[in-house]
């Protein structure tokens, strides 16, 4: 089959695109520059100019396709909501060409989307969180209802040694504050998974073509935030402390915003589901192996 996949040449979308190269799917990937367009071709996928905001180059990789994957994203979360409108106006977008051919479609959230205090969020839990990420969500829905195999993968901290999800930003303000921090006790967790595992899924989930599937990708169910600032602490050699939540936003700014959230999640019925076994090294493994030069 003939896949488009948006975000290709990102940090999830580049082993996505070998894994359906592997599989024998032709893959088209969308590329915003000479530089993405070239390391595209270079994989054996066919390049799309093109970008997120530009709808056009969208709705013309999944008009020539048998299916999407949309992994790409805009990651400036300095402007959350901006760009979450921006992915909302993507899959819109992608919907419009895919309209009524009932082709797979895979979209993709966050486990953070569903919020459920005192269990794991599971595959089955709506999407309830005031964060504006629940946007790419509902905008799948809507075009579920038009006719299109929609999935969604929902992404977790996706780690491998060099980038860590969120938690990459929060090294960032490490260095620059000279402390490793987290929020209270610390016992909020945020779950995880190696990057070629969730590759892995999300070939399965479009292979599967399953009609309104929500999937968890998800390895580890939850690692606490202490655990993960002591670790980052350890690393770098950094003091380790607690920032209370009045102290939060100024410590880490935008990224307060997310520090005491705890979104723990299970992925049992996606392992079900996709015969999905993910078998990467765990986050704190990976964050335990930092270049730190």
């Amino acid at each position: 089959m003939k896949v488009f996949v948006t975000g290709a040449t990102g940090f999830i979308g580049v082993p996505v695109v070998q894994e359906l190269i592997h599989a024998g799917h032709e893959v088209v990937g969308l590329a915003r520059s000479e530089q993405a367009a070239k390391s595209l071709t270079d994989a054996g996928a066919i390049a799309l100019p093109g970008d997120l905001e530009d709808l056009d180059s969208l709705r013309r990789g999944a008009a020539l396709s048998d299916g999407v994957i949309h992994a790409g994203f805009v990651h400036d979360f300095s402007r959350f909501e901006e760009v979450c409108e921006i992915d909302r106006c993507a899959i819109m977008a992608i919907g419009d060409a895919l309209a009524g051919s009932n082709r797979p479609f895979i979209v993709t959230s966050g486990t953070g989307v569903a919020i459920t205090p005192g269990r794991p969020t599971t595959e089955e839990d709506d999407p309830n969180s005031p964060m504006p990420r629940v946007k790419s969500e509902y905008a799948a829905s809507e075009v579920a209802g038009r006719g299109v195999s929609v999935s969604v993968v929902r992404l977790p901290q996706v780690h491998d040694r060099d980038k860590q999800g969120l938690i990459s930003y929060l090294i960032a303000i490490a260095r620059e504050k000279g402390v490793s921090a987290y929020v209270g006790e610390g016992l909020n967790c945020w779950p995880a998974v190696a990057r070629q595992d969730a590759a892995n899924l999300y070939k399965l989930a479009f292979d599967k073509a399953a009609p309104w599937a929500r999937y968890n990708a998800v390895a580890e169910q939850g690692v606490s935030s202490r655990q993960i600032a002591e670790t980052i602490g350890k690393v770098l050699k950094l003091p380790v402390v607690s920032k209370s939540p009045e102290e939060a936003a100024e410590h880490f700014g935008w990224m307060g915003a997310f520090m005491s959230f705890d979104m723990t999640a299970s992925s049992a019925l996606t392992q079900k589901w996709l015969d999905w076994h993910p078998t990467g090294l765990g986050l704190i493994h990976d964050l335990e192996q930092l270049n730190i030069a």
